[in-house]
């Protein structure tokens, strides 16, 4: 296959730039990320319908991944908790080298085929789940290994890729393809093919969670009020439900833990 994420930057002689001229050349590199996004949408919707279905189900979602993609998708894993109020194991992002790795590069982890499907057995991966692996490249062995595994055992396969025709999609039920070519910095793909990855997380997680009812018009009505900004949001999310005043509309939510239990019960207080 082509890896079209590793051929040569566009632009030469980086080192001879201005930073003016570096900033915006990197911006215009970035503005391409969105359309290759949008040339995968029907891809995207595919994955997340079959993910919101198996989760109305009683499944979970899993992302696998190693380096930037690993990192990424423990990112969007550990922002739905607080974000839509689910519990800490709904979605559930493993890197290659365990946790460790977030912060510092775990040699040869990712070349491991399979450690992936070890690290799974920790959560008892079933039927009812859905596994995403998340690999610029698409040929990440982490991950491809992962994948075969949990097609073995009947697990519902997706991935989000930046190469097409790659061994990762090959081995996924429904794969996401966003080709965003080579990258200002050659082969450096935590920048263009990063920041699709993280869109198409932002789409999957969010659009699944509206569907499984976790958003009330536009409003995060299940985040956790984990400090006082949020604290400040969700008594302003009650006002404006309820048309209540300030002091009674937080002391409804420090009651009740959530704007949306605030909302259901003020009418009874």
């Amino acid at each position: 296959m082509e890896r079209t994420t590793e051929k040569d930057s566009n632009y030469s002689n980086l080192d001879k730039m201005s930073v003016t001229e570096l900033l915006q050349n990197i911006n215009k590199e970035d503005q391409s990320v969105p359309l290759a996004v949008n040339k995968a949408l029907p891809q995207i919707e595919k994955l997340v319908t079959i993910t919101a279905g198996k989760m109305k189900q009683g499944g979970r979602l899993f992302y696998i991944g190693a380096g930037t993609s690993g990192r990424l998708g423990v990112v969007d894993a550990s922002e739905c908790p607080p974000t839509f109020g689910v519990p800490f194991d709904w979605v559930v992002g493993i890197i290659a080298g365990g946790d460790g790795a977030i912060r510092k590069a775990v040699e040869f982890a990712e070349d491991d085929t399979q450690q992936a499907w070890i690290d799974l057995q920790e959560y008892n991966i079933n039927d009812k789940d859905v596994l995403v692996g998340i690999a610029a490249s698409g040929t990440t062995p982490y991950v491809v290994g992962g994948l075969k595994k949990a097609n073995e055992h009947n697990v519902t396969t997706g991935c989000i890729v930046c190469n097409s025709g790659s061994p990762v999609a090959a081995e996924a039920k429904y794969p996401v393809e966003v080709i965003t070519g080579p990258e200002f910095l050659t082969g450096s793909t935590r920048m263009k093919a990063g920041t699709a990855q993280k869109l198409v997380l932002n789409m999957l997680s969010t659009t699944v969670m509206i569907q499984l009812g976790r958003v009330k018009g536009n409003k995060m009505v299940d985040m956790q009020l984990s400090n006082d900004k949020l604290i400040d949001r969700g008594t302003k999310m009650v006002m404006k439900e309820t048309g209540l005043d300030e002091a009674t509309a937080a002391g409804l939510l420090k009651k009740y833990g959530s704007v949306r239990k605030a909302v259901e019960n003020y009418k009874i207080d």
